[in-house]
């Protein structure tokens, strides 16, 4: 059998925009507008999309005005369940849908809708990286940060997360492997809990 070309092993990009912000308050974070207009999750789906056109985001309900902006930029957007509350609910729903949707991926990349300040090129770089390491993840002034990639072979670890922990587990588990590299992106640090994170 010869091997799938690179086009077909594709490192496809997950966006996590399912949570429900709880620390923001009463409006949803992820609509806020950043300095320039532009909404927070689509500055974070935007960066995540140039870098690796073949992504998903999870979203909380097909009802979320999230749905039809992220698929225009082309994402394939799936939804969480109003009862799957926690983190790791719409992680594990979104490494499913990776592997259904690219059932010959090579990795994924995990970034966070309430993260727009990462770089595409930063991006790029975690997936390029996945070629050599089974977790990839930046760093910004000896701090590691998001986005953070994972190779096709830890998605079951992936999908065995639990609670509000996210990949975090999965992260710990394999400290001694981690690739991590240095880059000049304040972003990979800066996500947005409050709005005071907005300034």
């Amino acid at each position: 059998m010869t091997p799938l070309a690179p086009t077909q092993q594709p490192v496809v990009g997950l966006l996590l925009a399912g949570g429900f912000s709880r620390r923001f308050g009463a409006q949803n974070k992820l609509l806020q507008p950043l300095a320039d207009g532009q909404l927070m999750a689509l500055r974070a789906a935007q960066a995540l999309i140039q870098a690796l056109p073949n992504s998903v985001a999870v979203i909380r309900g097909y009802a979320s005005p999230l749905a039809g902006q992220l698929m225009s930029m082309g994402f394939k957007v799936v939804a969480c369940e109003e009862q799957h509350q926690q983190m790791a609910d719409s992680l594990k729903l979104g490494v499913v849908t990776a592997q259904t949707l690219f059932p010959h991926l090579s990795g994924l990349v995990i970034a966070l809708a309430d993260m727009p300040y990462i770089q595409t090129a930063t991006i790029t770089r975690v997936a390029q990286q996945l070629t050599q390491a089974g977790l990839v993840q930046p760093m910004h002034q000896g701090q590691p940060g998001h986005p953070v990639g994972f190779a096709s072979d830890l998605m079951p670890e992936l999908l065995l997360v639990e609670g509000d922990q996210g990949a975090r587990a999965v992260l710990r588990a394999h400290q001694a492997e981690i690739l991590r590299f240095e880059c000049q992106d304040a972003g990979i640090l800066k996500d947005i809990d409050t709005p005071a994170d907005l300034v």
